[in-house]
C-alpha cells in the first residue's frame, strides 16, 4: 500500500488585473500543464457528494482541521477519462487519492446500483461504496470551471487560475453537455491555487505575490451549494 503524501495548498481569490499580471510572470518560469489545449486551458466538471444532513458541507464551513469528500471528475466532458476522487484535509495539508472509473460503472453508481463496488480491486472503490452505504452519500452538485495550469519541478509545485465557476443547481447529469449553470461568485473573480509537497521556492513566493490578493479557504463545492 503507497504512503498517502499531503501538500501544502493555499487559495487566493484574485482579480482580472492580478490574473493578467500573474499569468505573464507565471508563463516566463513555469511551463504548461500537458494536458492542457490549444488555448492552455480545460474544462473541469466535478459531482460532489454528501449525504442529507450535509456532512461535507457542514465541516468545510465549521472548517474542521479534518475532513474529506468525494467527487467523481471529468475533463472536458470526456467519458474517456473518468476518476473517483477523495480530497482529505489533515492539520491543514491536503491529500488527493484518485481511481479509475468506467462510464459504465459511473453510470452504475449514480443509478445507485453499487453492489458491485464493494468486490473492487481498488481499495478507494471499496471505501466509497461503504461510505455510500454507511454515511448515505449521495450525488449532490456539478461543478464546472475553467482551468489554467502551471507546472515546477522543484517541490512539485502546481499553480492554477480557476475562472467561470459554474453550479449544476440541482443537476446530477454529469454527462449532460445541456445542463442549465449558474455562475458563483463576483464577477471577474478568479481562484488562483497554488500546490507543493515540501517547500515552495523563494523564486515563486516573489513570482506570484500581489498587492490585492486575499487568501482564504474559498471552496468551490461550498460556493456552488449556496443555491441549494
Amino acid at each position: 500500500m503507497n504512503e498517502l503524501v499531503y501538500r501544502h495548498e493555499y487559495k487566493h481569490t484574485i482579480n482580472l488585473l492580478d490574473y493578467h499580471s500573474l499569468r505573464q510572470r507565471v508563463r516566463a518560469v513555469l511551463r504548461t500543464d500537458s494536458n492542457a489545449g490549444a488555448d492552455g486551458c480545460y474544462h473541469i466538471r466535478s459531482l460532489y457528494f454528501d449525504n442529507d444532513d450535509d456532512k461535507a458541507l457542514r465541516e468545510k464551513i465549521v472548517g474542521l482541521p479534518n475532513r474529506e469528500k468525494f467527487r467523481i471528475r471529468l475533463y472536458n466532458i470526456d467519458d474517456a477519462f473518468i476518476r473517483l476522487e477523495k480530497k482529505s484535509k489533515v492539520n491543514g495539508l491536503c491529500n488527493k487519492q484518485s481511481a479509475k472509473l468506467t462510464r459504465e460503472q459511473t453510470q452504475r453508481i449514480l443509478a445507485g446500483d453499487v453492489s458491485w463496488m464493494a468486490e473492487s480491486d481498488e481499495s478507494l472503490i471499496v471505501e466509497f461504496y461503504s461510505k455510500l452505504r454507511f454515511q448515505r452519500l449521495k450525488p449532490r452538485t456539478i461543478v464546472d470551471y475553467r482551468r489554467e495550469a502551471y507546472i515546477f519541478p522543484y517541490g512539485n509545485v502546481r499553480v492554477t487560475f480557476d475562472s467561470d465557476i459554474r453550479t449544476g443547481l440541482y443537476s446530477t447529469g454529469l454527462f449532460d453537455n445541456d445542463i442549465p449553470t449558474l455562475s458563483v461568485g463576483e464577477p471577474g473573480v478568479l481562484l488562483l491555487e497554488v500546490k507543493y509537497d515540501n517547500f515552495l521556492a523563494d523564486l515563486l513566493r516573489d513570482l506570484i505575490q500581489t498587492n490585492t490578493r486575499h487568501t482564504g479557504t474559498f471552496s468551490k463545492y461550498a460556493a456552488c451549494r449556496i443555491y441549494g
